[in-house]
Protein backbone atom coordinates (compact mmCIF):
# COMPACT_ATOMS: atom_id res chain seq x y z
CA UNK A 1 0.00 0.00 0.00
CA UNK A 2 2.87 2.41 0.74
CA UNK A 3 4.09 2.01 -2.84
CA UNK A 4 0.57 2.49 -4.19
CA UNK A 5 0.09 5.69 -2.19
CA UNK A 6 3.46 7.13 -3.17
CA UNK A 7 2.87 6.30 -6.84
CA UNK A 8 -0.49 8.06 -6.68
CA UNK A 9 0.97 11.16 -4.99
CA UNK A 10 3.81 11.32 -7.54
CA UNK A 11 1.33 11.00 -10.40
CA UNK A 12 -0.89 13.75 -8.99
CA UNK A 13 2.16 16.00 -8.92
CA UNK A 14 2.89 15.34 -12.58
CA UNK A 15 -0.70 16.36 -13.31
CA UNK A 16 -0.24 19.69 -11.46
CA UNK A 17 -2.17 18.52 -8.38
CA UNK A 18 -0.65 18.27 -4.91
CA UNK A 19 -0.81 14.97 -3.03
CA UNK A 20 -0.57 14.51 0.74
CA UNK A 21 -0.71 11.51 3.04
CA UNK A 22 -1.96 11.52 6.64
CA UNK A 23 -2.20 8.63 9.06
CA UNK A 24 -5.63 9.41 10.51
CA UNK A 25 -8.39 11.98 11.03
CA UNK A 26 -6.37 13.83 13.67
CA UNK A 27 -3.51 14.44 11.24
CA UNK A 28 -6.05 15.39 8.59
CA UNK A 29 -7.50 18.15 10.76
CA UNK A 30 -4.01 19.39 11.55
CA UNK A 31 -3.18 19.63 7.85
CA UNK A 32 -6.44 21.45 7.13
CA UNK A 33 -5.54 24.00 9.79
CA UNK A 34 -2.33 24.67 7.87
CA UNK A 35 -4.13 24.95 4.53
CA UNK A 36 -7.02 27.14 5.73
CA UNK A 37 -6.11 30.59 7.10
CA UNK A 38 -8.55 32.05 9.61
CA UNK A 39 -11.51 33.74 7.97
CA UNK A 40 -11.34 31.58 4.85
CA UNK A 41 -14.64 31.20 2.99
CA UNK A 42 -15.18 27.46 2.62
CA UNK A 43 -17.75 25.56 0.57
CA UNK A 44 -18.42 21.84 0.44
CA UNK A 45 -20.80 19.25 -0.91
CA UNK A 46 -22.14 15.91 0.23
CA UNK A 47 -19.37 13.63 1.48
CA UNK A 48 -19.54 10.64 3.77
CA UNK A 49 -15.75 10.83 4.06
CA UNK A 50 -15.87 14.39 5.42
CA UNK A 51 -18.57 13.37 7.89
CA UNK A 52 -16.62 10.33 9.09
CA UNK A 53 -13.40 12.28 9.60
CA UNK A 54 -15.03 15.15 11.47
CA UNK A 55 -14.23 17.76 8.82
CA UNK A 56 -17.73 19.22 8.82
CA UNK A 57 -17.65 19.73 12.59
CA UNK A 58 -14.16 21.21 12.32
CA UNK A 59 -15.40 23.76 9.78
CA UNK A 60 -18.53 24.60 11.79
CA UNK A 61 -16.53 25.21 14.97
CA UNK A 62 -13.52 26.88 13.39
CA UNK A 63 -12.83 30.49 12.52
CA UNK A 64 -14.16 30.13 8.97
CA UNK A 65 -17.08 31.30 6.86
CA UNK A 66 -18.57 27.89 6.08
CA UNK A 67 -21.29 27.41 3.47
CA UNK A 68 -22.98 24.65 5.45
CA UNK A 69 -25.63 22.92 3.34
CA UNK A 70 -26.63 20.75 6.30
CA UNK A 71 -28.10 23.58 8.37
CA UNK A 72 -31.56 22.63 9.67
CA UNK A 73 -34.51 24.05 7.79
CA UNK A 74 -32.81 24.86 4.50
CA UNK A 75 -35.16 24.83 1.53
CA UNK A 76 -34.23 23.69 -1.98
CA UNK A 77 -33.85 27.35 -2.93
CA UNK A 78 -31.54 27.94 0.06
CA UNK A 79 -29.36 25.00 -0.96
CA UNK A 80 -29.19 26.20 -4.56
CA UNK A 81 -28.04 29.59 -3.27
CA UNK A 82 -25.26 27.92 -1.28
CA UNK A 83 -24.22 25.84 -4.28
CA UNK A 84 -23.82 29.01 -6.34
CA UNK A 85 -21.86 30.70 -3.55
CA UNK A 86 -19.41 27.78 -3.61
CA UNK A 87 -18.04 29.06 -6.92
CA UNK A 88 -16.79 32.23 -5.22
CA UNK A 89 -15.55 30.52 -2.06
CA UNK A 90 -11.80 30.58 -1.54
CA UNK A 91 -11.72 26.85 -0.78
CA UNK A 92 -14.01 23.98 -1.75
CA UNK A 93 -13.62 20.78 0.30
CA UNK A 94 -15.03 17.52 -0.98
CA UNK A 95 -14.45 13.77 -1.23
CA UNK A 96 -14.03 11.88 -4.46
CA UNK A 97 -15.42 8.68 -5.90
CA UNK A 98 -12.01 7.42 -6.99
CA UNK A 99 -8.41 8.50 -7.50
CA UNK A 100 -6.25 6.63 -9.97
CA UNK A 101 -2.64 5.64 -9.53
CA UNK A 102 -1.82 7.74 -12.58
CA UNK A 103 -3.12 10.83 -10.78
CA UNK A 104 -6.67 11.40 -12.00
CA UNK A 105 -9.90 12.07 -10.11
CA UNK A 106 -13.20 10.50 -11.14
CA UNK A 107 -16.65 11.40 -9.86
CA UNK A 108 -20.27 10.71 -10.66
CA UNK A 109 -22.77 13.33 -9.56
CA UNK A 110 -26.52 13.79 -9.65
CA UNK A 111 -26.96 17.52 -10.23
CA UNK A 112 -23.36 18.68 -10.64
CA UNK A 113 -23.18 20.68 -7.40
CA UNK A 114 -20.19 18.65 -6.16
CA UNK A 115 -18.19 18.40 -9.35
CA UNK A 116 -18.77 21.88 -10.80
CA UNK A 117 -16.74 23.79 -8.15
CA UNK A 118 -14.01 21.17 -8.39
CA UNK A 119 -13.61 22.12 -12.04
CA UNK A 120 -13.91 25.91 -11.82
CA UNK A 121 -14.35 28.74 -9.34
CA UNK A 122 -12.66 28.30 -5.96
CA UNK A 123 -8.98 29.21 -5.75
CA UNK A 124 -8.31 26.02 -3.79
CA UNK A 125 -9.96 22.62 -3.90
CA UNK A 126 -9.17 20.12 -1.15
CA UNK A 127 -10.12 16.51 -1.86
CA UNK A 128 -10.11 14.05 1.05
CA UNK A 129 -9.97 10.38 0.13
CA UNK A 130 -9.48 7.06 1.90
CA UNK A 131 -7.04 4.45 0.65
CA UNK A 132 -10.00 2.26 -0.37
CA UNK A 133 -10.67 4.62 -3.28
CA UNK A 134 -7.27 4.33 -4.93
CA UNK A 135 -7.63 2.35 -8.16
CA UNK A 136 -5.19 1.40 -10.93
CA UNK A 137 -6.77 3.30 -13.82
CA UNK A 138 -9.80 5.17 -15.15
CA UNK A 139 -11.64 2.01 -16.15
CA UNK A 140 -11.37 0.70 -12.59
CA UNK A 141 -12.47 4.10 -11.27
CA UNK A 142 -15.65 4.03 -13.35
CA UNK A 143 -16.38 0.44 -12.38
CA UNK A 144 -15.83 1.12 -8.69
CA UNK A 145 -17.99 4.22 -8.70
CA UNK A 146 -20.89 2.74 -10.64
CA UNK A 147 -20.99 -0.65 -8.94
CA UNK A 148 -19.96 0.20 -5.37
CA UNK A 149 -20.18 3.89 -4.55
CA UNK A 150 -23.30 4.91 -6.48
CA UNK A 151 -25.62 2.14 -5.19
CA UNK A 152 -24.54 2.79 -1.59
CA UNK A 153 -25.06 6.52 -2.03
CA UNK A 154 -28.49 5.94 -3.54
CA UNK A 155 -29.38 3.91 -0.44
CA UNK A 156 -28.08 6.70 1.81
CA UNK A 157 -30.17 9.25 -0.07
CA UNK A 158 -33.25 7.01 0.14
CA UNK A 159 -33.71 6.86 -3.61
CA UNK A 160 -36.07 4.44 -5.32
CA UNK A 161 -33.67 3.49 -8.10
CA UNK A 162 -33.05 -0.13 -9.21
CA UNK A 163 -29.54 -0.12 -7.71
CA UNK A 164 -31.03 0.30 -4.22
CA UNK A 165 -32.75 -3.08 -4.59
CA UNK A 166 -30.18 -4.84 -6.74
CA UNK A 167 -27.03 -3.48 -5.10
CA UNK A 168 -25.49 -2.80 -8.51
CA UNK A 169 -25.82 -0.37 -11.38
CA UNK A 170 -27.83 -1.37 -14.45
CA UNK A 171 -27.50 2.04 -16.15
CA UNK A 172 -31.16 2.82 -15.46
CA UNK A 173 -33.20 5.75 -16.72
CA UNK A 174 -35.08 6.23 -13.46
CA UNK A 175 -36.29 9.75 -12.64
CA UNK A 176 -34.33 9.61 -9.35
CA UNK A 177 -31.10 8.47 -11.01
CA UNK A 178 -28.03 10.00 -9.34
CA UNK A 179 -25.57 8.98 -12.08
CA UNK A 180 -26.01 11.97 -14.37
CA UNK A 181 -22.62 13.69 -14.52
CA UNK A 182 -19.48 11.64 -15.18
CA UNK A 183 -16.44 13.86 -14.55
CA UNK A 184 -12.78 12.93 -15.00
CA UNK A 185 -10.18 15.46 -13.86
CA UNK A 186 -6.84 14.67 -15.46
CA UNK A 187 -4.88 17.77 -14.50
CA UNK A 188 -4.89 21.49 -13.70
CA UNK A 189 -3.65 24.70 -15.33
CA UNK A 190 -2.96 26.25 -11.91
CA UNK A 191 -0.34 24.25 -10.06
CA UNK A 192 -1.62 22.70 -6.81
CA UNK A 193 -5.05 24.34 -7.04
CA UNK A 194 -6.37 20.85 -6.31
CA UNK A 195 -4.87 19.23 -3.24
CA UNK A 196 -5.62 15.56 -2.63
CA UNK A 197 -5.25 14.34 0.95
CA UNK A 198 -5.04 10.56 1.25
CA UNK A 199 -6.05 9.27 4.69
CA UNK A 200 -4.72 5.88 5.78
CA UNK A 201 -8.18 4.42 6.31
CA UNK A 202 -11.19 3.05 4.41
CA UNK A 203 -13.57 5.98 4.17
CA UNK A 204 -16.83 6.74 2.40
CA UNK A 205 -18.25 4.56 -0.32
Amino acid sequence: MKTTIQTTIDSLGRNNMAGYFVADATELIGLLQDLLPKGTIVGSGDSVTLEQTGVFEFLRNGDYVFHDKFQPGLTSADKRSLYLKNFSAHTFIIGTSAVTMDGKLFNIDGNGSRVAPMIYGPEQVIVVVGTNKIVPNVEAAIERTRQIAAPLDAIRLKKDTPCVTLGRCIDCNHKQRICNDFVLITGQFTENRIKVIIVNDALGY
